[in-house]
């Protein structure tokens, strides 16, 4: 146990914030924290590396695509040239495309609100899922890592520790369970699960956790 602890406390201690705070998001039970998170997560299920996705996310911010009705009323163009400035180039004109369609979707169905979405769930992941996917672009992943970053504003979701992470976890020796991992910290569920998630994608931190907390014991 006194292992494991040493090791997810440098994993924390050097990877331990999500990718919406990365992304410069303050999340909140909010409109516009929420959207960003939900273009981010949309961002992020691509096959392209997530430091890319992140300023890509805030590309699309700074550009003044910080809401539905902005990002819908942008045009097509205005979108490629954000994710490009992010380095998100391989799929930037599918993606502009579905941002936009994804923007007009939630600003139509949902009022540019998606608590509307968690209201007509009332805690049915099932449901939510099935609504969240309706978004273009906005696959089984995505909606995943939705919940992963939201998990602390949306508690009835949480912990919200799903298959990406306990890869991060085997990975680092750690286990492999919600309620193994929960035992081993007291540090917030969506944090847990994001530094858990870059170890599951970067071998080169689970080789410096493991070497750090060996020098530590």
């Amino acid at each position: 146990m006194a292992g494991q602890q040493a090791v997810l406390r440098e994993l924390l201690r050097t990877s331990g914030r999500t990718y919406a705070a990365e992304a410069g998001i303050r999340l909140a039970d909010t409109p516009q924290p929420l959207y960003r998170t939900l273009v981010l997560s949309s961002l992020l299920s691509a096959r392209i590396r997530a430091s890319v996705a992140v300023a890509s996310a805030r590309a699309l911010y700074d550009a003044g695509m910080r809401g539905p009705r902005q990002m819908a009323d942008a045009t097509w163009q205005q979108r490629v040239d954000a994710l490009g400035r992010g380095g998100y180039r391989r799929y930037d004109e599918r993606t502009a495309t579905q941002l936009g369609d994804g923007a007009r979707l939630v600003a139509e169905e949902w009022h540019g609100d998606l608590r509307r979405v968690r209201e007509e769930a009332d805690g049915d992941e099932a449901n939510l899922k099935r609504m969240l996917r309706r978004v273009p672009g906005l696959g089984p992943t995505g909606v995943d890592i939705f919940l992963r970053e939201v998990q602390d504003v949306w508690p009835e979701y949480r912990p919200r520790l799903d298959a990406k992470v306990l890869q991060g976890a085997e990975r680092l020796g750690l286990p492999r369970t919600a309620s193994g991992l929960l035992r081993l910290t007291d540090e917030r569920p969506s944090v847990l699960a994001a530094a858990l998630v870059r170890a599951a994608l970067d071998q080169k931190i689970v080789d410096a956790c493991l070497e750090r907390a060996g020098d530590r014991t």
